[in-house]
């Protein structure tokens, strides 16, 4: 099919069965996003040629995790699934001390950083892409060339989850996730940015994807099922781009997939030209037969982003913490009126305020609770548990998130527009 003309209804079809693969959760994996600063002053912007040199040394590392480049020169290490909590952290943790080891050879170091806010931001990949990607957030504003070229995250990848409704239901892993991811925005918010003396946002990596084209980066409706729901979007979603093997790849403002469906200008599309399609849409959870969650910043330390790991695979993985996470959350769906996430109040709260909004520190607090007690029947080690409990306290029960370390190096003043 991949050379041939797609129809609507085989569309349709194909985004149903591919995008929700389910089954008993049994695998999850990261993916990590990093910053890459000069080790002995991070106020200087890395050049790029510098940053591709030590990226082709990397190429040479036995890592298990594949190594990829964002467009800003940003370094992503996603792992491969794991079957285990334990056995994604150790894969992970041994990946990135062979990375941090070759990167401070030449000078460079890994920064847990959700935006980078210092200086303005830089595209190192010069591909069609990229080009097609830039132009289409321009029209929006600058937050998406923030996004391309200056953020990084941690991403937890679940599985879709049974079937059958219950805790561990498709269904409702799906409705949760974009409740839950509210509240990891806040507990985890680490991209501060000050105006006038005080944090703008504790979050401005999460403020600018709510910024970006009004619709490649929000939720879906989910008042609908899932399947038809996603599958509706996606072809309602405006196509950022043609593929073309001579010229730059383009494509009119609002022209939807759908669109180019019924149409078949400027050319038929095809399985490739969905399959790529799905690749320029960014909600907060993205279905791709797994579930990817997209909403937590990159965090601080070494070892920071085994926290959000932990305590998502818990809130999600273990029946008993599952039940419990969404009676917590469940209530939180009042104040996200009739906007999907990340364009509603209650993630716009969570962007700026943090834990200092009431409502999700109370929520936060229930749900590290919850996690903390789930992750002995997952088999976390006792050095991890004790990581996620030292987070909580430092942060969660006092109503605080990294951000709120801040006026620090990462607090910068605003720069964009």
């Amino acid at each position: 099919m991949t050379a041939r003309e797609l129809t609507e209804a085989e569309a349709e079809d194909l985004l149903r069965c591919i995008c929700f693969k389910t089954g008993p959760p049994r695998a999850l994996g990261v993916e990590l996003e990093w910053l890459v600063h000069d080790l002995h002053d991070a106020r200087l912007p890395v050049p790029h040629d510098r940053l591709r040199s030590a990226y082709a040394a990397l190429r040479a590392l036995p890592v298990r995790s594949p190594l990829t480049v964002e467009p800003g020169g940003q370094l992503e290490l996603s792992s491969l699934p794991a079957t285990s909590l334990m056995e994604c952290v150790s894969t992970v943790s041994a990946d990135l001390t062979m990375v941090r080891a070759a990167l401070a050879e030449r000078g460079l170091v890994l920064v847990g950083l959700g935006q980078d806010s210092r200086h303005p931001p830089r595209r190192m990949l010069r591909e069609a892409r990229y080009d097609a990607m830039e132009a289409h957030f321009d029209r929006t504003g600058p937050a998406g060339r923030a996004m391309m070229c200056a953020s990084a995250s941690v991403q937890v990848c679940l599985d879709a989850g049974y079937e059958e409704p219950g805790p561990l239901g498709f269904g409702r892993r799906w409705l949760m996730a974009h409740l839950l991811g509210a509240v990891l925005v806040a507990a985890f918010a680490n991209s501060p940015v000050q105006r006038g003396g005080s944090l703008r946002h504790r979050s401005v990596r999460q403020a600018n994807w709510s910024d970006i084209d009004p619709v490649c980066a929000l939720a879906p409706p989910l008042d609908a099922p899932p399947r038809a729901s996603w599958a509706g979007h996606v072809l309602d979603a405006p196509v950022m781009c043609v593929r073309a093997e001579d010229g730059p790849w383009s494509a009119p403002e609002g022209f939807t997939f759908r669109r180019w469906l019924r149409t078949g200008e400027p050319r038929p599309p095809t399985r490739d030209d969905l399959d790529y399609h799905l690749t320029t849409l960014f909600p907060p959870v993205r279905p791709r037969g797994h579930l990817e969650l997209r909403m937590i910043d990159a965090q601080p330390g070494d070892d920071g982003w085994t926290v959000p790991l932990a305590v998502t695979h818990a809130l999600f993985d273990d029946p008993e913490a599952a039940e419990s996470a969404y009676r917590v959350v469940k209530p939180l769906a009042e104040r996200t009126g009739s906007r999907p996430a990340p364009r509603n109040p209650l993630w716009a709260a969570a962007a700026r305020d943090g834990l200092t909004d009431p409502e999700l520190r109370e929520a936060a607090t229930a749900c590290f609770a919850v996690a903390l007690a789930a992750l002995p029947r997952l088999g976390a080690d006792r050095d991890l548990q004790d990581r996620v409990a030292a987070f909580a306290d430092r942060y969660v029960v006092r109503g605080r998130c990294p951000a709120d370390d801040a006026p620090s190096p990462a607090a910068t003043k605003d720069i964009t527009p």
